[in-house]
């Protein structure tokens, strides 16, 4: 089992953090659960690449149908 992390193990990674990542990181922490992520995203948009994929997002969708047609 790994070690929990510590404070002191997390701290020097939360200085790295840009301002605008410190407060997504505040948000994300102090967020009720269950929260809705739509004030997260008007606050920080997603990036570009956040949602992007090598593959047609459909081409699942057709594999297996043909002995239904």
């Amino acid at each position: 089992m790994p070690k929990p992390l510590t404070a002191d193990d997390i701290l020097p990674l939360v200085s790295c953090l840009t301002p605008q990542e410190r407060m997504r990181l505040l948000r994300l922490i102090t967020r009720p659960a269950g929260g809705d992520d739509a004030a997260a995203y008007e606050v920080v948009p997603s990036a570009p690449d956040e949602f992007s994929s090598d593959t047609d997002p459909l081409s699942w969708d057709a594999d297996g149908w043909e002995s239904f047609g």
